[in-house]
């Protein structure tokens, strides 16, 4: 089946771009879709700061007699893209019908687009933009909902991919902890030693102060993260630019610091579980959406969190820390049975130390998905994704 490439620039495009999962969805009871307005936010330069330095572009794609197939996105960072053995590129927000043949047009779509710009590869699916949502795809479990702002996707596609000869650059292990299930016991006795010693105390944010956990995040957030391969500081405006996005959806009690003698050393950052109630609001937060969202939230329909972001200063590492913060976090949702689970968003297999501790701390694996990587040389050497040694 031949399929024609239409560039996404107008309200008809756009629209189209957005239908078509609801069209390939529309028998599955676990989908459920993206927010349109985070979506458009990911292609438009007054709201994705990547655009500062790089590109996008999508298509969607019909057959002969004018039925959108498929769809794509295909975009380079340049801050990023010359940092690796071949300079590489990005795709993402695929989708196809069940058709292979249809599936290589569109990914030979990406390739070409990619190549003139002087790419040598290319990773997918991803965002542009942050790791945090639109990134990877399913390779274990097919059978659950997405959690908010994680791709979806039928098991065929992993087919598509890898019969291309995308190449798995990393894998991402997502991970679930009931609320109720206590602590190890040596991660127990870790956490009285730090309860009893004067110097450590834990926290949960507070609205009204977020530019102080603005800051006290940047600070455990470069610290933990110095080691990983293209590692990039963040910057105050940065940190603060994260919490004021959260602000709107997030429940202070499930965002939790730790300090050493008032210096920060540890967070952990979750929120509810928003698609629980975006399942029942629908793709659009315009006016009405928001209405539904708060009706909703207020009813308190979100029985699970999903965590964001976790790190621990290398100095207090292997001491405790996350025990003692997991451990306040729970007796407080326990206390007003606010929670009852607890979904750790992904962890790249190129991390194994954080992904020990999730396991020691009660987190079993509820899913997998990968990153891609596609050289368009079939002679170069592939490399998967260094692992963080410290």
């Amino acid at each position: 089946m031949k399929v024609t490439a239409t560039e996404v620039n107008d309200k008809v495009t756009i629209e189209a771009f957005r239908k078509l999962p609801f069209t390939l969805y529309r028998d599955d009871p676990n989908w459920i879709p993206h927010m349109r307005q985070d979506v458009e936010a990911v292609f438009d330069p007054k709201q994705n700061k990547f655009f500062r330095h790089g590109e996008a572009i999508r298509w969607i794609f019909k057959n002969d007699e004018g039925k959108v197939v498929g769809r794509v996105a295909a975009f380079i960072n340049e801050k990023q893209a010359r940092t690796f053995p071949q300079p590489t590129g990005g795709m993402g927000f695929f989708e196809s019908i069940n058709n292979q043949e249809v599936a290589f047009q569109i990914f030979d779509t990406c390739k070409r687009w990619l190549q003139e710009r002087g790419m040598e590869a290319m990773d997918g699916p991803i965002n542009f933009g942050e790791k945090d949502r639109f990134w990877g795809l399913i390779t274990e479990n097919f059978d659950m909902p997405p959690y908010y702002g994680q791709n979806y996707n039928p098991a065929h596609y992993v087919d598509f991919f890898e019969a291309y000869g995308f190449q798995i650059y990393y894998n991402q292990l997502i991970f679930f902890r009931k609320v109720e299930d206590p602590l190890q016991e040596k991660f127990h006795e870790r956490y009285l030693k730090i309860k009893n010693d004067p110097n450590y105390h834990c926290e949960h944010i507070n609205k009204r102060n977020l530019s102080k956990y603005a800051e006290d995040f940047r600070t455990v957030y470069n610290r933990a993260w110095v080691t990983h391969n293209n590692f990039k500081g963040m910057s105050k405006t940065q940190a603060m630019s994260i919490m004021k996005k959260l602000k709107p959806v997030l429940d202070e009690r499930l965002i939790w610091f730790v300090y050493f003698k008032g210096t920060p050393v540890g967070f952990y950052i979750s929120l509810p579980e928003l698609n629980e109630i975006f399942k029942k609001v629908g793709d659009n937060l315009n006016a009405s959406g928001k209405l539904k969202f708060f009706v909703y939230k207020t009813l308190g329909i979100c029985r699970n969190s999903f965590g964001v972001a976790f790190g621990i200063d290398p100095d207090h590492q292997a001491k405790g820390i996350e025990g003692f913060m997991f451990q306040h976090m729970a007796e407080v949702i326990q206390r007003k049975k606010l929670y009852d689970g607890i979904i750790i968003t992904w962890i790249g297999d190129f991390n194994p130390k954080m992904i020990a501790i999730i396991r020691s701390l009660g987190g079993s694996k509820i899913r997998q998905m990968a990153t891609y990587r596609k050289l368009f040389d079939p002679n170069a050497t592939f490399e998967r994704s260094p692992i963080i040694e410290r």
